[in-house]
């Protein structure tokens, strides 16, 4: 582990106050979620169940903590405010793993559960259980044996209070559940470590019964990316079968673009539905990108490049440029704009790209690296003019600019590709990797 990975023992944060970037308490935490994974790799720690003052309690996600620090936690303070609700996956830290009896691996004797602790992953916003803190049971195998004086005494045992130590989580066995019916757990545990197309593959290969019983059981983020990576009739079919609370949370969580498409194959009464159910910012996005056709840059492009103000520095960029939540292809260039800088923003200046930020020094303006001629697609521009566009200046996103000079957003050469293809092209490469796995 990292020694810049702090570890912290969850029974700390029991009852910890919860604050947004301004410094006002949100609510306090009741509960932490984990996911249990495959073998005997540690859990990843999904997120914290926060009390509110209304006294509801709603899910944070830990991509939205920004520390945890001196008995109190900070978030970024986008929070949505629907009800938690455990998932068949998730596991509650207080609430089902301490006080849970174990055996240590080594040795096979049964231990309590006294604590864990979490700690950050290195390079990026994941958080893991990484230790297990424990009690041995007092008079059975490696425990410690009856008082002696106690047995003197004429049978008025006492036993001493066991010894207690700290081990790895994989030292541990004992904390997975056994399954009462056919769950999804086990498959998804088989299935963590595939990309969302490999995941959306298997997917689409299962029974409808099947496939909604894993796209139940996934995270909103994790369902979003391989939404993303289905074919049509797939995506409908399953986020048909979500509550309909639940089918806005995963399409503000899919990409602007992705789900703009997905919204659009939707009955107009079923759209105002799920887009009176987002936060107003990603609904207004969503109607934007649905007055566009879906074959013009305008249909295609997402809203939310990376854009910065001229002063902004190198330094500034390159920290946006990190998010490890960007595509690599959006990751390639920033937006120079004047404010306000989130699409549609001001008078658009011009493009920075990644390499010419890793040559100048961190404290360089970006609005003095722009392009000299810096080029933009209108938004009604048609798909195949998109393509040549790309093409011509070997661009992997190209900003979409309106008549008055304004960023509306950007377009990547992966959506490019998408539109290009046959429309079942999706369906057809599924079909092949299932007969490539199918002799196995």
């Amino acid at each position: 582990m990292a020694a810049s990975a702090p570890r912290i023992f969850v029974s700390h944060l029991a009852g910890v106050a919860v604050f947004d970037p301004n410094g006002d308490q949100v609510g306090r935490v009741r509960d932490l979620v984990a996911m249990l994974r495959v073998g005997r790799r540690p859990p990843r720690l999904l997120g914290l169940v926060v009390e509110l003052s209304s006294r509801r309690r709603i899910f944070l996600p830990m991509t939205r903590v920004t520390g945890i620090e001196s008995g109190q936690v900070i978030s970024t303070g986008v929070m949505n405010v629907r009800r938690f609700e455990q998932r068949p996956t998730e596991r509650l830290v207080l609430g089902e793993m301490l006080d849970r009896r174990v055996r240590l691996v080594e040795t096979g004797e049964e231990v309590t559960v006294l604590d864990v602790s979490i700690h950050s992953l290195p390079a990026r916003r994941d958080w893991e259980i990484d230790r297990v803190f424990v009690r041995k049971e007092p008079g059975k195998r490696g425990g410690l044996p009856w008082s002696d004086s106690a047995k003197r005494a004429g049978g008025a045992f006492r036993r001493h209070k066991g010894e207690t130590l700290t081990v790895e989580w994989s030292a541990v066995t004992g904390f997975s559940l056994e399954e009462t019916g056919q769950g999804a757990e086990s498959l998804l545990a088989t299935f963590e470590q595939l990309r969302p197309a490999d995941l959306a593959n298997v997917l689409h290969h299962l029974s409808a019964k099947r496939r909604a019983e894993v796209a139940a059981a996934l995270d909103d983020d994790r369902l979003a990316d391989v939404l993303e990576e289905l074919p049509e009739d797939d995506q409908i079919e399953i986020l048909g079968k979500l509550k309909e609370e639940r089918a806005a949370d995963v399409l503000e969580a899919m990409d602007p673009d992705d789900a703009a498409d997905l919204l659009s194959e939707l009955p107009e009464d079923d759209q105002e539905r799920l887009l009176s159910l987002m936060q107003p910012g990603d609904a207004a996005d969503m109607r934007r990108l649905m007055a566009y056709e879906e074959r013009t840059a305008g249909g295609l492009m997402t809203t939310e490049p990376i854009v910065l103000r001229p002063d902004a520095t190198v330094a500034d960029a390159l920290a946006r440029v990190r998010n490890p939540d960007l595509s690599p292809a959006l990751a390639a260039q920033v937006y120079v704009c004047r404010p306000p800088d989130e699409t549609p923003t001001g008078k658009f200046l011009g493009t920075v790209h990644f390499q010419r930020l890793l040559r100048d020094p961190p404290f360089t303006l970006v609005g003095a690296l722009l392009d000299e001629d810096p080029q933009a697609l209108a938004p009604d521009t048609a798909l195949p003019a998109v393509a040549g566009f790309f093409a011509t200046y070997d661009m992997v996103a190209a900003p979409v600019v309106d008549d008055s000079g304004s960023l509306l957003g950007a377009v990547t050469v992966d959506d490019v590709l998408d539109h290009m293809l046959p429309e079942d092209w999706r369906e057809s490469e599924f079909h092949m990797a299932g007969e490539a796995g199918g002799g196995a």
